[in-house]
């Protein structure tokens, strides 16, 4: 997660359930090393050894809305267009899971906290359109 220039994130109205920021250091550089190992143990050791295979595809658009979320949220400050990304970005992780299940259902599991994750930062992200 990106720091932030300004007090504007901390002037918002948050839910009581926004963990404090040390926890989004701890979690965020841990969903990063096993999405990771996901991608890496779908590249070697399945047919998705090149960019063809339909959750590389979907994996690797999402992994682009991810990087642009704290942009839009923090750097923009456009809540509201970070929540859309955010609801892409379960969009096509839940179509990832799908089509990652089809071709290895160990490898797939790894990606449950991730989006687990991202639900309930869309939640977070949510709250914070709702009542700001």
């Amino acid at each position: 997660m990106m720091s932030r220039s300004s007090d504007w994130y901390d002037d918002l109205y948050k839910s009581k359930l926004t963990p404090p920021d040390w926890v989004f250091g701890v979690v965020w550089p841990l969903l990063y090393g096993s999405i990771g190992v996901y991608y890496t143990l779908m590249l070697l050791y399945t047919q998705c050894s090149d960019f063809t295979c339909m959750p590389m595809i979907l994996f690797t658009i999402q992994m682009g809305l991810n990087f642009l979320w704290p942009l839009v949220f923090f750097r923009l400050e456009k809540p509201k267009i970070a929540l859309f990304l955010l609801l892409g970005m379960i969009g096509l992780s839940a179509a990832t899971f799908y089509y990652s299940f089809l071709i290895n259902q160990t490898y797939t599991y790894i990606l449950i906290p991730y989006l687990v994750w991202i639900c309930f930062a869309c939640y977070l992200n949510g709250y914070i359109v709702a009542h700001n």
